[in-house]
């Protein structure tokens, strides 16, 4: 596993950059410059981002984006991708009805 990165250190102030604009994760409609922004205003961690911005939490689950998602924090935060610790992984879930989840019967479910 690897080692937290240091909380105290100073990163720098955010200057936006002409590609903010560029569309990361498309499921969620998420840029990076907001990408860019979470980090500097403290989420330095996949996680963080990921409940942040919902990165990676669309229909995709992440497959288009979070390699992307990944260089863009290490990049603002001047370490390789590897010295960040993997975003915690769940199971695609979907909305189910209640009744679904009631009907014990067996009615062809």
């Amino acid at each position: 596993m690897s080692e937290p990165i240091d909380r105290s250190k100073d990163i720098g102030e955010f200057i936006p950059m002409p590609d903010d604009d560029m569309l990361i994760c498309r499921c969620e409609e998420v840029t990076k410059g907001e990408i860019r922004r979470a980090v500097h205003d403290g989420m330095w961690t996949l996680t963080e981002i990921r409940r942040y911005l919902r990165t990676g939490m669309g229909l995709c689950q992440g497959q288009t984006c979070s390699r992307l998602v990944k260089g863009i924090v290490a990049r603002e935060l001047g370490v390789t991708p590897d010295k960040l610790e993997p975003a915690t992984a769940r199971s695609p879930m979907r909305p189910i009805e209640m009744w679904v989840l009631g009907n014990e019967g067996g009615d062809g479910l």
